[in-house]
């Protein structure tokens, strides 16, 4: 009877110390596959853990599958619903660790940088090109007119509130998210360097001091020369002139490609086209970068009122303060562009 007792005791023993041993392996043993293309993962909003026990396997992330998942289970992972997001892995991570870090929702920023588009329309993509929102969810809900009217924006204007910059933002953050971060974003540029003092002591509003950037922006690629030509459009909306700005001219067209700005052009009917339009056009024609911002802001004083590009291909610009020195440069520009062949 004790000899009975005794080997029950030392099976009951064996089998204790074999649970025991596979439970702390299953946990702590490292579970990370050393052979993964990609050490981090991606769960979609609303995913369950079904889906994301899914896409861990089909990339191939961990070395066993059957502990993640039991794990999973006794550290309550397994719900109708996990936390989404991109999660960076580390490559000796045992389950306990990972489990951990993905039901923590600890997920990693995405560095994500806006700049150089033109419409609402290329910014929605370029934006959803690193987030988890289609471009056309984040579009709709730019262009909502019940948002246009809480942010007291307008569809040709409403790109004003995108200050360009590198963000950290999260992959899963819901259209409504990135508008609501934008907004802080765009007060607290704002607020900065009595920037929006400035654009009131211009007679501006934040939006028509952005409008106007967009288009120093695209009448020069030199720094030096934006506050120049900032002053001299300034000089120009004082007076009661024509902006006359090309690259107005060319948004209207719609033919990005265009070097020469031609008679034809200038003839098109769009709010967009200074030559036919008194004051700014309705919207930018451009995501301005924070330079050309701060050129409107800080504009050179002086008495120009005609700028036009010199011959070359340098880039650079002549000012003038009369039509006919004006005409002048133009026709020396004209003269170059002719030797050059530039027909369009």
């Amino acid at each position: 009877m004790k000899r009975l007792f005794f080997y029950s005791f030392l099976l009951l023993l064996i089998v204790g110390l074999y649970v025991t041993y596979a439970v702390y392996t299953a946990v702590y043993n490292p579970n990370i596959n050393p052979a993964a293309k990609e050490l981090s993962v991606k769960i979609p909003s609303k995913s369950s853990f079904a889906k994301a026990y899914s896409i861990l396997k089909s990339n191939e992330i961990l070395t066993d599958t059957l502990s993640f998942y039991r794990v999973s289970k006794w550290m309550k992972y397994e719900k109708d619903i996990v936390p989404s997001g991109i999660y960076k892995i580390q490559p000796d991570w045992n389950n306990r660790q990972l489990i951990g870090h993905l039901r923590s929702g600890n997920q990693a920023p995405m560095k994500v940088t806006f700049n150089n588009v033109r419409t609402v329309q290329e910014l929605s993509g370029r934006l959803t090109s690193y987030l988890e929102p289609d471009s056309l969810e984040f579009l709709n809900h730019l262009l909502d007119p019940e948002l246009l009217d809480e942010l007291q924006l307008t569809p040709e204007n409403v790109m004003s509130l995108f200050i360009p910059n590198t963000y950290n933002l999260f992959w899963d953050m819901t259209a409504v998210d990135i508008v609501d971060r934008m907004k802080k974003e765009h007060g607290t540029f704002w607020s900065k360097n009595n920037r929006s003092q400035k654009a009131a002591d211009l007679g501006l509003t934040k939006e028509e001091v952005y409008t106007l950037a967009s288009i120093v922006e695209k009448e020069s690629i030199r720094s030096n020369e934006r506050p120049i030509i900032a002053g001299l459009y300034l000089n120009r909306l004082k007076t009661g002139m024509m902006l006359q700005a090309d690259p107005t001219v060319v948004f209207a067209v719609g033919d990005f490609g265009i070097r020469r700005v031609l008679n034809k052009h200038l003839k098109i009917e769009s709010p967009y086209n200074t030559y036919r339009n008194t004051g700014l056009p309705p919207g930018p024609i451009y995501m301005p970068s924070i330079k050309s911002i701060d050129a409107v802001l800080n504009p050179k004083q002086h008495n120009y009122y005609y700028m036009c590009a010199k011959p070359g291909y340098n880039s650079e610009h002549a000012f003038a303060s009369t039509d006919v020195e004006h005409i002048n440069n133009a026709n020396k520009y004209r003269s170059w562009l002719n030797a050059e062949r530039i027909k369009k």
